[in-house]
């Protein structure tokens, strides 16, 4: 048993005074009844707690989507580089969340964190091949061979080998590219190694998950649903 109030801190609800507004103004239920008390006892594993009709799961397990923007390192400290744990609202700061796989300092969009180390490995492990799909602006086109080559997986000049790959030519200078692991650049590179430099690029999907209607350089957190689902059917 726990406070309710410390409960939804642990979620990333917000900070103590947040959540203290939060109850306040009703919109928080526990087994789909009103409570603003937080100093409620509460079974995180057997009560369902909702805030504002949303389930918030189980505490412990936190997972945020951020829309990355241009001119932010993946690490969770730089001395010299701003970085993606910056874009974090305040409320997340506690948590010890960890960015999911890397986006480059250059490339935009889907970029996930979590506090959970068992979850993160299965993202980011080859081996379950969690799909990860990508927009780039390149030069050149893409031809059929350059889709052979992703399919048949790659190894790049340094001797690095990609596994299976897909390329879509979306048009003169445009594909998309599905990968199922995050060796460093490896988009950059493999487009690089077939005469297609990138100009551009932005990760619109990671499993079934898709950055929707999120602002550029805002975050929200996912669903335990949402959670659940990202690693289920979305196999290369």
């Amino acid at each position: 048993m726990e406070r309710l109030d410390k409960f939804l801190c642990d979620c990333g609800v917000g900070t103590r005074s947040q959540v203290k507004a939060i109850l306040k103004a009703g919109r928080v239920r526990v087994d789909d009844r009103p409570e603003k008390d937080g100093s409620r006892k509460i079974d995180p594993g057997s009560s369902r707690i909702c805030l504002d009709g949303q389930s918030l799961g189980t505490a412990g397990t936190v997972v945020v989507m951020l829309h990355k923007p241009e001119g932010y390192v993946t690490a969770t400290e730089d001395k010299q580089e701003k970085t993606v744990m910056e874009l974090l609202p305040e409320q997340y700061r506690h948590l010890d969340l960890k960015p999911v796989g890397r986006l480059d300092k250059m490339t935009t969009g889907l970029l996930l964190f979590t506090n959970d180390g068992e979850l993160l490995h299965k993202l980011i492990s080859p081996k379950n091949r969690v799909q990860k799909i990508y927009v780039a602006s390149h030069e050149g086109q893409a031809s059929e061979a350059d889709v052979l080559a992703f399919r048949e997986g790659m190894e790049l000049r340094d001797g690095t080998k990609c596994l299976s790959a897909v390329l879509e030519p979306l048009g003169p200078g445009q594909s998309r590219i599905t990968v199922c692991e995050g060796k460093y650049h490896q988009v950059r590179r493999m487009m690089a190694a077939r005469g297609m430099h990138v100009q551009k690029l932005h990760r619109q999907q990671e499993g079934s998950l898709t950055l929707g209607d999120l602002p550029l350089g805002q975050t929200r957190q996912l669903t335990p649903e949402e959670i659940e689902q990202l690693t289920i059917d979305n196999y290369l």
